[in-house]
């Protein structure tokens, strides 16, 4: 089984534990350059709506953590929408709630098998197009895969004085703030100043603290 994972918005998380959110976004390329195409769903969800049946609600994946039901799973334009009721007799089911409702969880990731020919890979562009998903299981998680969702993690976490590990760290120094790949790890191993002494060595102080824009690096 293999897992996609999406930041998603909650538009609303009731005290009775009710949320709303996309398991799976269509026409976006994930880290693993796969790409879920609209109607990938559309035969899982005809047989869980024939056995009457829903997929799992789990926590971060494990098996031994069901924290509540999906009450209602539908493709829409934008892609798979999900509405779950969270189990609050759960000691697992309560702190996902609270950690929802104070955003410390934003990401909804899919747990899948791919069926025979339900893909098409593309030579030139290296991307793989699901068109057919067999649908386990849907969790919350922490820090989703797909790199957007890594992005708004790191900038979270940052923004809440929070140093994220190297490699989310380096992704968000190429994939947000727009640096290679070669910079961004000069600036993970070494520090954003030493970055600039490499490349500006003429630079004033005032011209270094303009450049960086943001007291995280100063």
């Amino acid at each position: 089984m293999e897992t996609l994972a999406r930041p998603f918005e909650i538009k609303a998380i009731e005290d009775d534990g009710v949320f709303q959110g996309y398991g799976s976004v269509f026409d976006v390329i994930d880290s693993y350059k796969d790409v879920v195409l609209a109607g990938a769903f559309a035969d899982t969800l005809a047989e869980f709506k024939e056995k009457e049946t829903m997929p799992a609600l789990l926590w971060q994946h494990s098996a031994g953590e069901p924290i509540g039901i999906w009450e209602s799973i539908a493709e829409d334009d934008h892609g798979l929408k999900m509405t779950g009721r969270l189990a609050l007799d759960v000691q697992r089911g309560r702190e996902a709630h609270s950690l929802l409702k104070m955003g410390a969880v934003k990401g909804l990731s899919i747990g899948y098998s791919i069926p025979k020919g339900g893909s098409e890979f593309d030579k030139e562009t290296g991307i793989n197009n699901l068109s057919e998903i067999e649908l386990w299981e849907t969790s919350l998680v922490t820090f989703p895969a797909n790199p957007d969702a890594t992005v708004t993690e790191v900038r979270s976490a940052l923004e809440d004085g929070i140093y994220p590990g190297h490699r989310e760290f380096v992704r968000w120094l190429m994939r947000d703030a727009g640096f290679s790949k070669t910079d961004a790890l000069h600036i993970t191993r070494h520090g954003y100043k030493s970055l600039l002494k490499r490349d500006a060595e003429m630079l004033t102080e005032t011209d270094i603290k303009t450049l960086m824009g943001s007291k995280l690096f100063i």
